[in-house]
């Protein structure tokens, strides 16, 4: 019997999930984000502004939707020897509030709000919550508990440009999103994201998902370079609301791209289908080194059949303890690619 890995169902939802206004350190107010990328055909920003949460509500509307959010950062201070932050290891993380009018969040303290920011945007709701922050897995493992608990999705934002390896993040617990693009650190620092972080976590059974993701703070590039409209997140939801949106979210009804596009992703009888636009690979990825591959040959491929049977027959031995999974990952002819979440064998079968 056939069954739908990537929801057959509803519309396809262009998203940026990591965006920076002129509410914190952006060039580009709310209003001109909307509109920016409205002309590029995305239909979802969660503007993720600097330790500060704030509805932009009056900016959605039934072609566009203002996802409510912030991002924090958390410096490694105390084992640093220096007040360059060049040399810092650094969390980032973003919150996604299921609630649009949230206005606070676990770990904010007023002393981390550009001070010209701080009489305009932060509400006494806010300034009642005095946190500190510590570099170190169990206070970043707090601060995901309680936004959980609070009905915020986390997110890992750009682990490489954070200089970051698997002893600061492969304990952490509780995290919705791995980013493994993200436009901004590319354009900035030529730092790419990679699916290491997201493969190291998914073994250690996070069902985190892949986020291609802009971060983008609109600083006059020169003409060639933009770190805006590079990597989104497609999602699968019923409406543009903001509760269905976010229930898709929650669900994984995702997928992440920086260019190439994938239409379908169902599993019959042990082979593994996808669908996609032209493209010169597709794969399915699992925690261990069991990998099919379609490559194109004499032109590009726009669909693949991947048997994926004997994946289940050697998922009855326990491999290194990992959680098993399989992802789709493609690539088209420029190099760009496109990941799926990971599916759990309980998807599978």
């Amino acid at each position: 019997m056939r069954k739908y890995l990537l929801s057959s169902d509803g519309n396809n939802y262009k998203a940026n999930l990591h965006t920076h206004s002129t509410v914190s350190d952006g060039c580009w107010s709310p209003e001109k984000i909307k509109d920016e990328y409205q002309k590029k055909g995305y239909s979802i920003i969660a503007y993720t502004d600097h330790d500060v949460m704030v509805p932009h509500n009056d900016l959605s509307d039934e072609n566009f939707l203002a996802i409510t959010a912030t991002e924090i950062y958390i410096n490694d201070n105390e084992s640093v020897n220096t007040d360059h932050y060049v040399f810092k290891k650094v969390y980032h993380l973003n919150f996604l509030s299921k609630d649009p009018n949230k206005n606070t969040f676990p770990g904010w303290n007023e002393k981390f709000i550009n001070p010209q920011k701080r009489e305009k945007y932060v509400t006494a709701e806010m300034a009642q919550r005095q946190e500190e922050r510590h570099y170190d897995t169990d206070c970043v493992n707090d601060i995901i508990k309680r936004a959980n608990e609070e009905g915020l999705l986390v997110t890992l934002n750009h682990p490489s440009w954070s200089i970051q390896d698997f002893t600061d993040y492969g304990e952490l617990k509780g995290l919705w999103g791995v980013e493994v693009h993200n436009t901004g650190c590319v354009v900035d620092s030529f730092l790419n994201d990679t699916t290491q972080p997201l493969d190291d976590l998914l073994r250690r059974a996070q069902p985190v998902v892949p986020l291609a993701t802009d971060d983008n703070h609109n600083y006059p590039y020169p003409v060639d370079e933009h770190d805006s409209f590079g990597g989104w997140t497609v999602v699968k939801a019923k409406e543009l609301t903001y509760p269905a949106v976010m229930d898709a979210l929650e669900k994984g009804d995702v997928y992440s791209s920086t260019g190439p596009e994938i239409k379908e992703i169902y599993i019959e009888d042990g082979v593994i289908t996808v669908n996609t636009s032209p493209c010169r690979a597709i794969a399915v990825i699992s925690e261990n080194r069991f990998t099919r591959v379609v490559n194109a040959t004499t032109s590009l491929l726009t669909t693949a059949s991947l048997h994926v049977a004997p994946y289940f027959e050697q998922e009855s031995q326990v491999v290194n303890n990992w959680s098993p999974y399989l992802r789709v990952e493609i690539v088209d002819d420029k190099g760009y690619h496109a990941w799926s979440r990971a599916y759990s064998l309980d998807e599978l079968k």
